[in-house]
């Protein structure tokens, strides 16, 4: 099965709202790969790549996120998968 990856970024109250700790569960759940961090702009930022169904259902959850979350946009930039992930972390 062929991977694809996204790159997105998740803007609202998003931070110190167990966001990124959601997003690494809810992937991790999925069988994707890649990771998750906060930015300095009080955006999310996160790479996932695996299976096209399962990455365009990790985006519709990203528009949700966890319960304290109040997510007002995502931006999804379709990239090409390098594989370079063997599971989903916390970036730095």
């Amino acid at each position: 099965m062929d991977s694809i990856r996204a790159h997105i970024f998740i803007k609202g109250k998003v931070q110190g709202v167990f966001y990124r700790d959601w997003t690494l569960q809810k992937a991790r759940a999925l069988g994707l790969v890649g990771w998750v961090k906060n930015l300095e702009d009080g955006r999310v930022e996160a790479v996932f790549e695996g299976s096209k169904e399962k990455v365009v259902e990790m985006i519709e959850n990203s528009r949700e996120g966890s319960v304290l979350a109040k997510v007002e946009h995502v931006d999804a930039l379709w990239e090409v998968a390098t594989g370079e992930f063997s599971s989903f972390e916390f970036a730095k």
